[in-house]
């Protein structure tokens, strides 16, 4: 239980630096270049993901799994996950007239969430705590699933 609030204490930082890559690099987009708000948040979504993936599955889920699979099963929630939040950043900004950063805001706490419970029970759920890091720490071959 412990282990798993830590483990979850550690994906709010990151993709709190996550969030910190996407709404400053949406910021540069839609600010300075000038794209329009659904252009901007899906660079901006692109960066973070990336970010977000390499960090996690390094120290967060400690995972020796299979980076192209692991890869794989990422883009498959984003293959959801994407058209329908670039639908709502469109439909709201655009459409609604909301505050293109309320929106993006609002996207990225549904990321967030949705995100971490993917990864954990589905990208991971094997590989918890299987690489050198873990091993390190003792807590290789620790997985609690």
């Amino acid at each position: 239980m412990k282990k798993e609030l830590l483990r979850t204490l550690k994906y709010a930082l990151v993709a709190a630096s996550a969030g910190l890559i996407q709404i400053g690099s949406f910021a540069l987009f839609n600010e300075i270049l000038h794209l329009k708000a659904w252009v901007s948040y899906l660079a901006a979504l692109v960066l973070s993901v990336l970010w977000n993936f390499t960090i996690n599955r390094r120290y967060t889920f400690k995972s020796a799994s299979n980076v192209p699979r692991a890869m794989a099963l990422v883009f498959a929630y984003y293959l959801v996950f994407t058209p329908f939040s670039t639908w709502l950043e469109r439909f709201l900004t655009a459409g609604a007239g909301w505050n293109e950063y309320l929106v993006t805001g609002i996207n990225m706490i549904l990321n967030f969430a949705t995100e971490f419970l993917y990864q954990r029970f589905v990208v991971f759920r094997d590989t918890l705590d299987t690489n050198d890091l873990a091993e390190k720490s003792g807590q290789k071959g620790n997985n609690p699933s």
